[in-house]
């Protein structure tokens, strides 16, 4: 296996790793940014009033993405499998 293979199935890795954790760090962000503002406004300053609804919201996305999540990571698998000759020799 020559450097520039290892390189390259980093790159992949990098890239299918970013893709599947980028709508969830985006939405918990989204959201943080939010329940922040809003407890800015109302002068709330309680803990569980940031932490409950951004572990729920992420609960929520990773049961409705489960599929697309799913399915992402077979496709990639099976990239990964079927070249698996390429990677040998």
């Amino acid at each position: 296996m020559t450097p520039d293979l290892v390189a390259e199935l980093l790159r992949q890795l990098m890239k299918e790793a970013i893709t599947l954790a980028a709508p969830l760090l985006i939405a918990a962000a989204g959201l943080s940014f939010v329940l922040s503002l809003f407890q800015t406004l109302t002068s709330l300053q309680e803990q569980s009033l940031t932490s409950v609804p951004r572990l729920g919201a992420i609960a929520v996305m990773l049961l409705v993405g489960m599929p697309w999540f799913l399915g992402r990571l077979a496709d990639y698998t099976r990239l990964l499998l079927t070249d698996f000759h390429r990677f040998l020799g």
